[in-house]
């Protein structure tokens, strides 16, 4: 089982998303600072070229968020387990978040 202090397995497929926004956005960027001086040929290739970067990105995003899901998904699964596994510990645990919320609660009114 996982620790909250390790990398989540789908962290480089979100640093590498966030390069292909990162280069989306410098490539718009060059578009807009060269616009004034191309022709028409010119500004059909960039089109391109800042539409080829917008595919990549949304590609990039629906994997993120694909794996996004399934980490979650292994979290949920992973906490049944050990609820199932463990039934007293978890009405435990559940009864002593409930009496610190109830104090926290009690000092505030």
């Amino acid at each position: 089982m996982e620790t909250p202090f390790e990398p989540a397995p789908g962290q480089a497929d979100e640093n590498r998303t966030m390069s292909e926004i990162k280069n989306l956005i410098a490539d718009v960027e060059d578009l807009l600072a060269r616009m004034a001086n191309f022709k028409d040929e010119d500004v059909a290739r960039l089109r391109s070229k800042v539409m080829r970067a917008v595919s990549v990105a949304k590609e990039g995003l629906a994997g993120s968020t694909d794996a996004i899901r399934g980490q979650a998904q292994q979290a949920m699964s992973g906490a049944d387990d050990y609820v199932r596994e463990s039934p007293w510990v978890a009405v435990g645990i559940a009864a002593a978040v409930g009496a610190v919320v109830g104090i926290l609660v009690s000092r505030r009114s």
